[in-house]
């Protein structure tokens, strides 16, 4: 039995690797941050089948002592401080987590001495302002948040990692992946939220930034299953996971309503600049050809699917049950 190391399980990426996993017969070992609340809504019904240990990225001490009493085949580093907008709020935090704590993952696993697989993920917001069209693994990097800054230093210690100490370790350039278990704060979920409340009567008005922002959505179950065939591989290498397709915001707001069953989605949005980045990524859409030649990955589900999904589920949660 292999056993996997998952930081950040409690996310929504993590309860769909978790899942995964388990279903392939992996022990699965999930670090959490101590906290006073339950932070493990996404992962609930996995909790039987989870041993959990009390870890942080900020604490070297604790990364090491956990990969050396687990032994993990595989540690997949899913934990970040991953909203865009609160990395602006919190740049430093947001560093020491993000970027350093790839470090402290990377140094645990070079103190423990022995052969063990590393998955960091990476992120198409290292693209940033993008250099070419569709992004590949070997486009330029030029990121445009704090976040996108310490997601390309997290890609490089990788590197750097894997050429200078022979350390099996990959990085996914994953492109946006959203599902029902996705934040609220994440435009995705708030959209599929707020049509679910405007469709049950909870809501009047939706507000958002920018519409015509361009992104390249898939669905997190597909590409949680990316993360795990990188490690599969005999050599370790970086990978770009996405669909290949690109859709505005808009885009997301018309299929999300049109999903709910209401008609001309102008009369519920409104624009508030308070949720306008103040440097924007226009437009990201990624080539992942080298993920389906090399790992055989390609997505199943489809973006108007997706958005379908997310706002089916939204309603049903916000239904009330009658007995």
């Amino acid at each position: 039995m292999k056993t996997a190391l998952i930081t950040g399980i409690t996310g929504q990426d993590g309860s769909y690797l978790a899942e995964l996993l388990l279903e392939k017969g992996y022990r699965v070992v999930g670090m959490t941050r101590r906290t006073s609340t339950d932070v493990h809504e996404r992962i609930r019904h996995l909790v039987d089948d989870i041993e959990f240990v009390s870890g942080d990225l900020l604490d070297q001490a604790s990364i090491t002592a956990i990969v050396e009493r687990v032994r993990p085949n595989e540690i997949y580093n899913l934990a970040a401080q991953s909203f865009v907008p609160t990395s602006w709020d919190q740049p430093v935090l947001t560093g020491e987590f993000t970027a350093l704590g790839v470090t402290r993952v990377l140094e645990a696993i070079r103190a423990a001495g022995r052969s063990i697989r590393f998955y960091q993920a990476s992120s198409s917001e290292m693209f940033g302002k993008v250099q070419e069209s569709p992004q590949r693994e070997t486009t330029p990097f030029y990121p445009r948040s704090p976040y996108g800054v310490a997601k390309v230093y997290g890609h490089w210690i990788t590197v750097n990692y894997r050429e200078s100490f022979g350390i099996y370790a990959c990085s996914g350039i994953l492109f946006n992946h959203e599902g029902p278990r996705r934040g609220r704060e994440f435009v995705t979920r708030k959209i599929s939220d707020g049509v679910a409340r405007i469709k049950l009567g909870l809501a009047k008005e939706l507000r958002l930034g920018n519409l015509d922002a361009q992104r390249d959505w898939g669905f997190a179950g597909d590409y949680v299953r990316a993360m795990w065939l990188m490690l599969q591989q005999e050599q370790p290498d970086d990978y770009v996971v996405a669909s290949g397709q690109t859709h505005s915001v808009r885009d997301f707001v018309k299929a999300a309503f049109q999903a709910a069953g209401i008609a001309g989605y102008e009369r519920y949005v409104v624009i508030d600049p308070a949720f306008v980045r103040p440097a924007e990524v226009d437009l990201l859409v990624g080539d992942p050809s080298k993920a389906k030649r090399v790992l055989g990955w390609e997505p199943t589900v489809s973006f108007n699917a997706l958005v379908e999904m997310m706002v089916h589920a939204d309603i049903e949660r916000l239904t009330p049950r009658t007995s």
